[in-house]
C-alpha cells in the first residue's frame, strides 16, 4: 500500500459550487499554491479570506506542513479553524480512496493570528481498510491541538439510520443570523434547558471534493456545542446584555464522526444536547442532518464555561470561541 502523499486537489471555476447565487471563482489553483498560502501578516483578518485558503498547506519537510492563521473577533483563533486545517494535513498524507470517519481532538492552548500554524503528521498505521494518523498543531509557544484521526476505505454495508431530526423546524430563510463574520452562517431555532437546534452552513464556494466538504464541516461543527452548555447553566443572560461579560468559555476539545458525504455550504439542522455540567465542563453531543433529514454527523464536545470575575479574566490555554 502507498504511503506517498495523496496528489494535489485543482481547484476551479468548473468546479466550484456558487454559495446562495454568488459568482464562481475564476482562478485555478493547486491547492498547496493557493495565494493565500502567502498571506500571514498580522492584520490579516478571517472576513478577508476564502475558506479554501485556510486549507492551503505549504510543505515544511515530510508530512509538515505550515497554514495561515487570519484574525478573529475575539481574539484568539477558532478552534473549528485548527481542527479543520489538522484534518486538511492528515488528509495529505493519506491515499484519496480513504475517507475520514473519525477525529479526536483535544486543545492544548490559544492560537493567536500573529503568526502561522504548523502541523506535523505522524502516520500511525497504514492498514487494509483503515489508516491512523496523530496530527500536532504548534506556534511558537508550543503545542497548540492534539487530533487523532482515523481514514476508511468504501465499504458496501448496509446504511441504517435510527437519529431523528427535529421535526418541522422553521426555514432558515426566516430566522435572524446569530453567526460571525462572512464565512459562517448560524440561525436559531430553538433553546431549552441544556438544549439547543439552529441551522448552520459556511458561506464560501467550495470545490467538489468530498475531503474539502469533511474540512468544511469539522470546521461549522465548531460553532454550536457552547450554547447548549449555556443553556444548561443556572445563570442565565439578561435580555440586552452581552454573554461575554458574564461567562469566559473555551473548547477542551472537539470529535467528530462522519457518517454521509453532505455538502456543508447547504443548510444543515444542529440538534445539541448538554449531557452534563460540572466542574465548569459541560458535555455536549449534536446530530447534524441535512435538510432531507439524513443524519450526516455526530459531534461530541467538551466545553469550559466559567463565570467572569474580572475585566482581564480568560483561558488563554484553549482554544477559543465567541460564548
Amino acid at each position: 500500500m502507498s504511503t506517498h502523499p495523496a496528489p494535489r486537489h485543482l481547484i476551479t471555476a468548473a468546479s466550484v459550487r456558487p454559495a446562495w447565487g454568488g459568482l464562481p471563482r475564476r482562478h485555478t489553483w493547486p491547492m498547496n499554491d493557493l495565494p493565500g498560502s502567502q498571506k500571514k501578516g498580522p492584520q490579516l483578518q478571517v472576513d478577508d479570506v476564502e475558506f479554501v485558503e485556510l486549507l492551503a498547506m505549504e510543505p515544511h519537510g515530510p508530512d509538515t506542513f505550515v497554514a495561515l492563521a487570519p484574525r478573529y473577533p475575539w481574539g484568539r483563533l477558532f478552534g473549528g479553524q485548527v481542527v479543520a486545517q489538522a484534518l486538511r494535513a492528515a488528509q495529505l498524507t493519506v491515499p484519496p480512496e480513504y475517507a475520514v470517519h473519525s477525529f479526536h481532538s483535544y486543545f492544548i492552548r490559544g492560537g493567536t493570528h500573529l503568526e502561522p500554524v504548523r502541523f506535523e503528521v505522524d502516520r500511525i498505521r497504514n492498514g487494509r481498510s483503515f489508516i491512523t494518523r496523530r496530527i500536532v498543531a504548534r506556534q511558537s509557544n508550543g503545542a497548540i491541538l492534539n487530533m487523532s484521526s482515523s481514514f476508511q476505505k468504501h465499504e458496501v454495508a448496509p446504511d441504517v439510520q435510527v437519529a431523528v431530526a427535529p421535526p418541522n423546524p422553521p426555514d432558515p430563510a426566516g430566522l435572524t443570523d446569530v453567526g460571525w463574520g462572512a464565512m459562517l452562517a448560524r440561525r436559531s431555532v430553538a433553546s431549552d434547558h441544556g438544549k439547543t437546534i439552529s441551522w448552520i452552513r459556511l458561506l464560501h464556494n467550495l470545490p467538489e471534493d468530498d475531503q474539502i466538504a469533511a474540512c468544511a464541516l469539522a470546521f461549522i461543527s465548531d460553532s454550536v456545542p457552547t450554547g447548549a452548555v449555556r443553556e444548561a447553566h443556572p445563570i442565565k443572560v439578561e435580555s440586552g446584555q452581552h454573554r461575554h461579560d458574564v461567562f469566559v468559555g473555551a473548547s477542551l476539545d472537539h470529535t467528530v464522526y462522519f457518517h454521509r458525504p453532505v455538502d456543508p455550504t447547504s443548510w444543515l439542522l444542529a440538534d445539541v444536547t448538554c449531557h452534563s455540567l460540572v466542574g465548569a465542563r459541560g458535555l455536549t453531543v449534536g446530530n447534524l442532518f441535512d435538510q432531507a433529514g439524513r443524519h450526516v454527523a455526530t459531534v461530541v464536545q467538551e466545553v469550559l464555561l466559567r463565570e467572569r470575575r474580572a475585566a482581564s479574566a480568560g483561558d488563554g490555554g484553549l482554544g477559543g470561541k465567541e460564548v
